[in-house]
């Protein structure tokens, strides 16, 4: 019991100090990209520090998160109408009252810190102290300027009110609290030949699927749900076939991997054990794009809505195509046909191979990014800059420099490839259907 109190105790102390640390900075106001991006930050602090997290939970999580955000501001803008009506089975949001004043960025803070501690509600008390924090020293920012109370909790309830209710829409998906149901110990494994096996080389410390019934879950997008299969290569095993050359080329390739191909390897792994997994890394990318580009709030609303919702849709998809192909990847087939004893760059993670799910995320995001902010934009992406070097594969985690956002998803489906765990099918396969993911998204009614 004192062990506790004194733990508690340290906890409190620490976000006194953090309260602290940032009022002393309030010299320099915020702006809307700082308001917008520090809950971005604290987003990805979240899904990187929650325990049984997964490339799945997390997009499903930045969806709604970022819906929210756009949600409560949306009638910052007349240009701008909300997505009620337009998603699948959100037929309905709460609507600001005719005639009244609200502040929209005490509507964005309340509404992000209550969807993020309902969303990630698995995470420790100290990470929700940690968001309370964050929307209290925001609150404390723009309430001070404001005299009106009833136009300040006005403001603030409505935020709450809209986060609430997406909260409990997110709750008919399928994917609420899916953590706690990872990995399928039950499931029926496919005996057509090359389907997929657990890995010997695995990436998880488990070697049962993860979420294999996640592609039956509701897409934010109904048009998205019905996006047409993918073609896949059929098995082969004679050396000239369409299939065996799929295989043939990662080894080759694994064979003479360059040190800057490595690095792209390693860059873009993204493990959900020690990152903000895959598309946690889209979302940083957004936040990377809003400091350069500097929107007005709305704007920056909009690119998390659209991302968040994006990822989502393009893991839903990519987990349905997943596991009613089945395929394996090159650790099964290579072994046993080309070199018994290959092994891959980089280890498997624990599910089918085709298609590849960094390439349709990556894909979805870089169509999005470019329909917002055009396709030629220069920026740097310092996502793991500071990690402790990969001393297994010899390897430095080193900034990347990107001149268009293709450019991204391209190297980003190229680095699977690099890292032995994907052919090229999945890849282009990937490319493809994320393509088609963020036009559904693009081509949503966001303005009147």
């Amino acid at each position: 019991m004192e062990r506790n109190y004194l733990r508690l105790s340290q906890v409190y102390m620490i976000v006194i100090l953090i309260i602290l640390l940032i009022s002393c900075k309030k010299e320099t106001p915020l702006t809307d990209q700082d308001l917008a991006t520090k809950w971005a930050d604290m987003t990805l602090f979240i899904t990187k520090n929650t325990p049984s997290n997964s490339p799945t939970y997390s997009s499903r999580c930045l969806g709604y998160i970022g819906l929210t955000m756009y949600e409560s501001v949306v009638n910052i803008d007349s240009n701008y109408q909300s997505l009620e009506g337009q998603l699948d089975g959100l037929d309905s949001l709460p609507k600001p009252e005719i005639g009244k004043e609200y502040d929209w960025k005490l509507s964005l803070n309340a509404a992000q810190a209550l969807i993020l501690k309902n969303i990630y509600n698995q995470t420790s008390d100290l990470n929700k102290l940690k968001i309370d924090s964050l929307e209290k020293v925001i609150f404390e920012e723009y309430s001070t300027k404001n005299e009106d109370k009833e136009l300040i909790n006005r403001s603030v309830t409505f935020g709450k009110a809209i986060a609430s209710r997406i909260f409990e829409w997110s709750k008919t998906d399928g994917g609420h609290r899916a953590y706690l149901k990872n990995f399928d110990k039950k499931m029926i494994y496919p005996t057509k030949l090359g389907s997929w096996k657990p890995p010997l080389y695995g990436q998880s410390f488990s070697h049962f699927p993860l979420h294999p019934h996640w592609g039956e879950n509701r897409t934010f997008l109904k048009k998205n749900h019905e996006i047409s299969d993918p073609k896949v290569i059929p098995y082969d095993t004679l050396p000239n076939s369409a299939y065996y050359k799929q295989f043939l080329a990662v080894y080759q390739q694994e064979k003479s991997l360059t040190q800057a191909q490595k690095e792209a390897a390693i860059w873009w792994g993204d493990d959900p054990d020690e990152t903000f997994t895959p598309p946690g890394h889209s979302y940083y990318l957004a936040t990377v794009v809003i400091k350069k580009a500097n929107p007005n709030l709305i704007k920056c609303a909009e690119t998390y809505a659209k991302v968040g919702m994006g990822v989502a849709d393009a893991f839903t998809n990519c987990w349905k195509w997943k596991y009613k192909f089945f395929t394996e990847r090159p650790n099964t087939f290579i072994p046993q046909h080309i070199d018994k004893f290959w092994e891959s760059f980089w280890p498997d993670p624990p599910f089918p191979a085709f298609p590849s799910g960094h390439a349709i995320q990556a894909a979805t995001t870089a169509t999005i990014l470019s329909d917002l902010y055009g396709e030629k934009f220069s920026f740097t992406d310092k996502a793991h800059v500071g990690r402790k070097r990969d001393e297994l594969r010899n390897v430095d985690f080193k900034e990347r420099h990107f001149d268009s956002f293709w450019q991204v998803a391209q190297e980003t489906a190229n680095s699977r490839f690099y890292g032995g765990i994907h052919v090229p099918q999945d890849n282009e396969a990937g490319l493809e259907k994320g393509k088609v993911v963020a036009e559904n998204i693009n081509q949503l009614k966001w303005k009147k």
